[in-house]
């Protein structure tokens, strides 16, 4: 099988020196890749620069993207060539758009304007005792990957913190469904320390309880293994 894996967390620019992030280490997608690569598949892993990677490996290909924008450049060709996509990548949510000193905010008569601006110098000031930052949406990535190929199985996570067990499966559920995915893992960030990452993968006849980055790395070969068409 033709394995993609994404891993790591994207990386938003604010200017040529800051940037909003989301931390994510790519320890669990490494140990994925390297579970894939020792049943003998073929592995594509899309990380990025500061994640964790596998040792080098003659079936695995690893290519680096920053950004959303990157990411979903690089991803889109891979997803129409590969027969399973585990997208255990941390995506950012929002990318920023334009910072300004609160003072500049305060005096504009139609905040809205902010929306078409861009910060143009390389080094935005910091003199400004407090700065305002203007955020927008990016797109979620994995609500295309059934478009851009409609026979892929995949494989997406979710990561909320601090909420029960119900309110993790039920937002599991609901992104199985509007993905059009194959399963979901679903993982509280408060159930994951060191030698522990208690996860749950969710399809639609199944839920099953992990403990450990290898367990889950395990069950989504398992499962993946099991599907006839490959």
């Amino acid at each position: 099988m033709k394995i993609l894996i994404t891993s790591g967390g994207t990386r938003e620019a604010i200017d040529q020196v800051r940037s909003i992030t989301n931390h994510s280490t790519g320890r669990l997608g490494k140990e994925i890749a390297e579970t894939f690569l020792k049943a003998g598949h073929q592995v594509s892993l899309v990380t990025t620069k500061s994640a964790i990677k596998p040792n080098i490996h003659p079936n695995l290909t690893i290519m680096e993207v920053s950004n959303v924008d990157s990411l979903q450049q690089t991803l889109e060709p891979l997803v129409k060539n590969h027969d399973v996509l585990i997208h255990s990548m941390a995506v950012s949510d929002y990318t920023p758009v334009y910072m300004a000193g609160i003072k500049e905010v305060a005096d504009v008569e139609n905040i809205y304007d902010f929306l078409e601006k861009k910060n143009t110098e390389n080094k935005i000031s910091s003199t400004d005792d407090y700065q305002v930052l203007f955020l927008k949406k990016t797109p979620k990535l994995i609500s295309s990957i059934k478009k851009w190929n409609p026979n892929i199985q995949l494989i997406g996570f979710k990561l909320l913190v601090g909420v029960s067990k119900e309110e993790l499966w039920a937002v599991a559920r609901d992104s199985l469904k509007k993905n059009q995915a194959d399963y979901i893992l679903a993982n509280d960030l408060m159930d994951i320390k060191v030698g522990q990452h208690r996860a749950y993968l969710i399809g639609k006849d199944t839920e099953i309880q992990l403990e450990t980055k290898s367990q889950i790395a395990q069950m989504i070969l398992e499962l993946v293994s099991q599907r006839k068409e490959f």
